[in-house]
């Protein structure tokens, strides 16, 4: 099996809430449906971890016009097929990706997509984790 996180200022909160929701909980789901939905475009996602931090964000690969304190979500996910994707294609798939804005996220976004091969505008990263990485065996 092969870790990935996703680091995103896009609020990609699993809400659960469909159609007859509250309008927020919806997008919220929605932009979580679209990272599993371009995630799942060459392997079947299978989630493991959601989590949503405030924190200094420099040094995680956004671009330049995300720093200092931001929201952020990590989305951690594996898969069955080891070297089935790659930081490239990741990019390739993501970059473009029409999103919700508007949510609980702190960055200024300035167009609704996701943005991943803009040195200003990068809003999303892909990180592969090592096993050991998240505290179990290989």
């Amino acid at each position: 099996m092969e870790r990935i996180q996703i680091f995103t200022v896009i609020d990609m909160t699993e809400t659960n809430v469909g159609r007859s929701g509250e309008a927020k909980q919806r997008n919220q789901q929605a932009n979580y449906n679209t990272v599993v939905q371009t995630a799942g475009l060459r392997v079947n996602p299978m989630p493991i971890a959601l989590e949503c931090k405030v924190d200094v964000v420099d040094g995680i690969g956004f671009g330049s016009s995300i720093k200092d304190k931001q929201r952020y979500w990590v989305f951690t996910f594996q898969h069955e097929f080891e070297n089935a994707l790659n930081i490239d294609q990741l990019k390739d798939d993501f970059d473009l990706v029409p999103i919700i804005t508007g949510l609980d996220e702190t960055a200024l976004i300035n167009n609704s997509a996701f943005r991943t091969k803009d040195s200003v505008e990068t809003n999303i990263v892909f990180k592969f984790v090592d096993k050991e990485d998240l505290g179990t065996d290989k």
